[in-house]
């Protein structure tokens, strides 16, 4: 192999230290950073290697990747995660910060400010994971190419900001090996560097769209983006003022579904799913945010949408984890399926999730549906019997199912790893792979036993599902991580599945030879949509049998991506009955607590029932993890962020300005809303908030939950700055043209915001007695009204109309 690079060219630097690290046995040639690239289109400075096939490579990435496949080393999931993540966010910014270092001659923490947030999310992801490297314990591809991106800009550790502990280990010890010393003399040597600055100055500056790392600070609005503040065009404010003076006149009906909801023909009809909670264990934050309560703000948001809407969830009842809870406390599975039913139902009854059902998968019909989808699969040739080589407990008499099993992680020497993955590095186990195995039940040492098993043939249901995942990409809406996991699955090649355990909880194999056995949690789960709407209503199939009419939305947090983006839809396309299929996959990151992760066992977090503990009232709860929602990487709860967003966003900031307006009312005006004849700078104001509530709408739709939530507390920030600007107590003062309008206008704004979309799907619990103060008839009886295709404000307050007792909707949040 033949690799050329460039003195003084960065991307040399990551290729000849992969190189180094996986003992490459490459000729390099070395060229200056103007030659003549052998790419047509590739900057000349860029590395490029000759295979001996004749094949030639010029990615440097791609090149780094090369060299430690041939030396035997596979990349896992979260290594082609940092390898993207590299590509296509911490490149664009190195490459910045470089320029400005060596054109513009910026030095320390001025020239690295591109790299704030991302050498921020390293650090995170260290601490947390509490790794060496950034993919485990050992080094891998991704740490070599992290570190030659980083290592030209970062090579004064001056530049490395000193509270970044776990990231500077990690630089030092990298700097510090062998393969990364040797590239790093090598390629930047100061003649070398004075000819790629020469290069560089005759360029123009890198064009770098800023990426957001992680953070509990939401991403601004596109208008906030290209300015808040832009100029309004007449025609905005125009059909602003027009829309507020139809009044509600000129809202749509609102849609009253009959129960049970069904599909409506010529209506857009939704069904909404979060994935099945294990019955096993009270659900913490990071549980409640990833799956219902975001589903549930979506939800509520589509019937305001008048969207025929239907949202289900339900507790999995079936499997291991619940025979393993069950030993524990020494009760029976379906005792320990009971009381923990009962426990989610509460806490999501508190958290005031609207579900249209909340059901459970130990039901007959759960039985006969995936009975039913298995002889279907079975009749159609996609089903493999095999032997499989399981752990067998002697003392206990049992083939041992994964969660029985604890051990050494392969991968990581993890040494609590279960036996069916690790929870520290994430990779799926086989169970006899584990080292120094050990029985949950007795801890007894189990010994390896052969066991017939039946598998889903993934790879001959593969020309079925390629085509189905690339129509719903294309006309749905995934989140980037849902595409990203599915398509790493796909790429790696789909192997047959097993779907069978030796187990007794769980519903039974209907097959001579197998009766012993039961469907394994990862087949038998995702049916459970379809047998608790079963549950709800005996005609389930008009919405799962009718993928013309019905659009089905997923929530679920990153984990359960590939269960629901491939081996769910496997399952259903091969039983050919003409079943509904995700249209949207809506997955999230992580949430994290404090610096760690929750975890029920050592007591770390906040879980659903310690949150209704507390006394703070549900909807602050439901607005902070909305404000926090890993949308785009991993979040994390804090106590005292949870304290300073309470105060500054719900009580200064919404609360005020509601509070402010009706007291100011009730003070000077009998409770009375006065009547008003907009000015211009009414108008202007209306058109503001429009355009607000417009983007709010664009993004919600694409289920930017958090996003979305930030235009809702601008409209407030502008009703608050209306107030001040216009300074009503002064006014009041004044004769009577004066005094009206401020506070007409201000309660009428306070109007929409408390009692219509975004605050609704937020939270509906202090939207309703918003509603009820500012006098809505019938307030307690009616949802709000609906918003229209192309959303405007709408004046629903009658002049002279009553409100009622004021006071501030959000409590103040202290130590």
């Amino acid at each position: 192999m033949r690799l050329r690079v460039a003195a003084g060219a960065p991307a040399a630097l990551k290729v000849l230290a992969a190189a180094g690290a996986a003992a490459a046995p490459v000729r390099l040639v070395w060229s200056g950073p103007v030659e003549r690239p052998l790419a047509p289109l590739s900057p000349p400075w860029v590395p490029s290697l000759e295979l001996d096939s004749g094949t030639i490579l010029f990615s440097p990435n791609a090149i780094c990747q090369f060299f430690f496949l041939a030396r035997g080393e596979e990349p896992t999931d979260l290594t082609n995660q940092w390898l993207e993540w590299e590509a296509t966010e911490l490149q664009p910014a190195a490459s910045a910060a470089l320029y400005t270092q060596l054109v513009h001659g910026k030095k320390g923490l001025e020239a690295v400010e591109a790299l704030g947030k991302l050498l921020a999310h390293i650090e995170q992801n260290l601490s947390r994971r509490g790794t060496a490297y950034l993919a485990g314990d050992t080094k891998s591809v991704a740490d070599v190419v992290v570190w030659g991106t980083l290592f030209p800009v970062l090579q004064d550790e001056t530049s490395l900001p000193t509270e970044l502990q776990a990231l500077r280990t990690w630089f030092q010890s990298m700097t510090l090996s062998e393969a990364c010393r040797k590239a790093a003399d090598s390629v930047l040597m100061p003649r070398a560097l004075l000819e790629f600055k020469s290069y560089l100055q005759k360029q123009p500056p890198p064009s770098l769209a800023m990426q957001r790392a992680t953070s509990n600070e939401p991403e601004p609005s596109l208008q906030e983006e290209e300015g808040s503040e832009r100029a309004l065009t007449e025609e905005e404010i125009t059909a602003a003022a027009d829309a507020w003076a139809c009044g509600a006149a000129g809202l749509p009906k609102p849609w009253q579904p009959q129960k049970p909801v069904l599909p409506v023909e010529g209506m857009r009809n939704v069904l909404i799913t979060s994935a099945l909670p294990y019955v096993n264990n009270v659900p913490h934050l990071g549980n409640i945010i990833g799956c219902v309560l975001s589903a549930d703000t979506f939800a509520r948001y589509c019937r305001l949408r008048n969207w025929n809407t239907l949202y289900v969830c339900g507790t999995d009842e079936y499997g291991t984890a619940t025979e393993t809870k069950a030993v524990e406390e020494g009760l029976t599975p379906q005792e320990i399926c009971n009381k923990y039913n009962a426990i989610h139902a509460d806490i999501y009854h508190w958290f005031d999730i609207s579900f249209d059902y909340f059901g459970r998968t130990t039901t007959p019909y759960q039985t006969t549906i995936a009975q039913d989808i298995f002889q279907r699969l079975l009749a159609r040739g996609f089903l493999l019997q095999d032997t499989v080589e399981q752990l067998r407990c002697e003392d206990c008499q049992r083939f041992l199912a994964d969660r029985f099993v604890e051990g050494t992680c392969p991968f990581c020497s993890y040494e609590e790893a279960r036996g069916d993955q690790c929870d520290k590095c994430g990779k799926l186990i086989n169970a006899v792979e584990l080292k120094n195995p050990q029985c949950k039940l007795c801890k007894g040492v189990p010994v390896v036993k052969p066991t017939q098993h039946l598998f889903l043939d993934l790879p001959k249901l593969e020309e079925r599902l390629e085509p189905w995942l690339e129509q719903s990409w294309a006309s749905g809406d995934w989140t980037a991580n849902a595409r990203y996991i599915t398509r790493s699955w796909i790429r790696d090649g789909l192997k047959p599945r097993c779907i069978t355990r030796d187990l007794k909880w769980g519903t039974p194999v209907p097959l001579d030879g197998f009766r012993d056995k039961v469907f394994y949690v990862w087949f038998d789960a995702p049916i459970g949509y379809l047998s608790i709407t079963a549950n709800y209503t005996d005609q389930w199939e008009r919405w799962w049998k009718n993928p013309q009419q019905v659009e089905l939305y997923n929530f679920m947090a990153k984990d359960n991506v590939p269960f629901h983006s491939v081996i769910f839809p496997c399952s259903l396309l091969g039983a050919e009955d003409n079943y509904t299929l995700v249209n949207h996959l809506i997955a999230t990151e992580y949430l994290n607590y404090e610096d760690g992760k929750f975890s029920k066992s050592r007591g770390v977090g906040v879980f659903g029932d310690m949150a209704k503990d507390t006394g703070i009232p549900a909807d602050i709860w439901r607005f902070y993890l909305l404000y926090v929602r890993p949308e785009g990487q991993d979040s994390a709860f804090s106590w005292s962020d949870l304290m300073l967003k309470n105060n500054s966003e719900l009580l200064n900031n919404l609360g005020n300005f509601i509070n402010r307006a009706g007291m100011f009312v009730c003070k000077f005006f009998g409770g009375a809303v006065p009547n008003m004849v907009l000015t211009l700078d009414d108008k202007r104001l209306l058109a503001r908030v429009t355009l607000e509530l417009r983007q709010y709408h664009q993004l919600l739709e694409k289920v930017r939950i958090r996003d979305a939530l930030r235009c809702i507390l601008s409209i407030s920030r502008h009703g608050n700055q209306y107030i001040q600007v216009n300074e009503p107590w002064k006014r009041i003062k004044g004769d009577e043209k004066d005094r009206f309008p401020v506070p007409q206008a201000a309660c009428k704004h306070s109007d929409w915001r408390g009692s219509e979309h975004g605050f609704h799907a937020g939270c509906p619990i202090t939207a309703l007695h918003a509603r009820c103060q500012l006098g809505h008839p019938g307030a307690t009886l009616h949802p709000p009204r609906l918003l229209r295709p192309e959303p405007q404000l709408h004046l629903h307050l009658a002049p002279w109309a009553s409100c009622g007792h004021c006071e501030p909707p959000f409590p103040e949040a202290g130590e």
